[in-house]
């Protein structure tokens, strides 16, 4: 081969290896980007059926169940609460629980699903929130939570403040 064979055989080989290894570190990043409203709300739907619930859903796509009517001070999206829960999975595996006194909390402080949730109850209160990913731990969730879970909230609003 002459000089300019031999450079052109190397220049292509060389954009091949690039175009490989281009292809392969692409493929293994996550798509950051993942919308999981679709299947959020296929899952927060079959939960609903299954459990015979009667759920109102809101502007945001958060779902609620009041199954007892408080009769006391109903919070604002700046309020401070004391509220009794047990979060779990659609598929019942609970990741975190309060004892049966609550924790108290400014509703500015925790996941949006809870901020615009909370306020739909009356102290002593009962219901459940069923909060999409955007509303939750988002597609990035955390130590408990994968990202793009659907979270089910069990609520007591023991006090409002």
């Amino acid at each position: 081969m002459d000089y300019w064979s031999t450079l052109n055989f190397n220049f292509m080989k060389y954009l091949s290896i690039l175009f490989i290894l281009f292809s392969i570190t692409s493929s293994c990043q996550k798509d950051e980007n993942v919308n999981f409203d679709v299947q959020n709300e296929e899952e927060i739907v079959n939960y609903i059926k299954q459990n015979n619930l009667n759920a109102l859903k809101s502007i945001t796509g958060l779902y609620y169940v009041i199954t007892k009517e408080g009769t006391g001070a109903q919070p604002n999206s700046n309020s401070n609460v004391v509220v009794n829960y047990k979060g779990y999975f659609t598929n019942g595996k609970v990741f975190d629980q309060s004892s049966e006194s609550g924790i108290a909390f400014n509703l500015q402080q925790v996941i949006s699903g809870w901020t615009e949730g909370i306020t739909y109850f009356k102290k002593g209160g009962e219901g459940v929130l069923l909060v999409p990913s955007k509303l939750g731990y988002g597609q990035e969730g955390n130590s408990r939570i994968p990202g793009g879970s659907v979270l089910i909230f069990d609520i007591k609003l023991l006090d409002v403040k």
